[in-house]
C-alpha cells in the first residue's frame, strides 16, 4: 500500500472500468501511524478503483487468472500482502518489499513449485522520523534472504526486483545494500534471473 507500489493513476490508466482491485486491509491507528500509506488511500478513492479488501490465504478468480493473497510482513509496520498467481497451468510468487519471515514453509506447502518468484532484494535501512528510534535492521529482504526464500518456494526462476540497479543519490533515511542484483546471482545461483527494467520474462518460452 505504499505509493510506490499502489500507483492509482496507472491502474486507472490500463484497467476496463469496475475491474478489481485486490488488496490489503487498510492500515490501523491515526495519521502518524499511517503516514506512508495515506496517500495511495487517497488515490485509490480518487480514482474510483473497484479495490476489494482481501485476506491472507484468500483466493479470488478474475478473467483466466485465480489470485491468493498470501502472508508478509512489512518492515515499517504498514498493512501488506503477498500474491500467487496461476493461469494457463503456471504460478509466480510476487513478494512486494517483504520481510523474511517464517510463513515462507507454509506457502511452499500449499503451492509450490513456482514458476518464477519476484522478491525484494535491496535489504533497505530506514530511518525516518515516524519510525524513531531507527533501526540498522533491513526493512526487505536482502540479496541472500531473498534467494533463500527463492529456494524455499522451489522457483524455476527467481526474479530479484525492489532495488535502484545503478544505485543513484538515495534518498535520506533510506540505504539500500550495494550492488543487489550480483548479490542476489551469487547466493540464488541456477535459479538467479535478473531482469533489465523493461525486460520482460516470457515463461512459455522460459520453460
Amino acid at each position: 500500500m505504499h505509493r510506490d507500489h499502489t500507483d492509482a493513476a496507472a491502474l486507472a490508466d490500463v484497467l476496463t472500468p469496475g475491474a478489481p482491485v485486490l488488496r490489503p486491509a487498510p492500515g490501523h491507528g491515526d495519521d502518524v501511524d499511517n503516514v506512508t500509506t495515506l496517500l495511495a488511500e487517497h488515490e485509490l478513492t480518487s480514482h474510483q478503483l473497484a479495490t476489494e479488501v482481501v485476506d491472507a490465504w484468500s483466493t479470488r478468480e478474475v478473467g483466466p487468472f485465480r489470485v491468493t493473497a498470501l502472508p508478509a510482513v512489512d518492515g515499517l509496520g504498514d498493512p501488506q500482502l503477498n500474491w500467487a498467481v496461476e493461469a494457463d497451468g503456471q504460478r509466480i510468487f510476487h513478494g512486494g518489499d517483504t520481510m523474511f519471515h517464517g510463513f515462507w514453509w507454509l506457502i511452499a506447502r500449499r503451492f509450490s513449485p513456482f514458476d518464477a518468484a519476484f522478491l525484494p532484494a535491496n535489504g533497505a535501512v530506514v530511518d525516518a522520523p515516524h519510525l524513531q528510534p531507527p533501526s540498522p535492521l533491513p526493512a526487505a529482504m536482502d540479496p541472500r534472504q531473498a534467494a533463500t526464500a527463492a529456494d524455499i518456494l522451489d522457483a524455476q526462476y527467481a526474479v530479484p526486483m525492489h532495488y535502484e540497479a545503478e544505485q543513484p543519490d538515495k534518498v535520506a533515511g533510506y540505504v539500500e545494500v550495494s550492488d543487489p542484483g550480483s548479490e542476489f546471482r551469487r547466493h540464488a545461483g541456477r535459479r538467479a534471473h535478473v531482469l533489465p527494467v523493461g525486460e520482460w520474462l516470457d515463461l512459455a518460452d522460459a520453460g
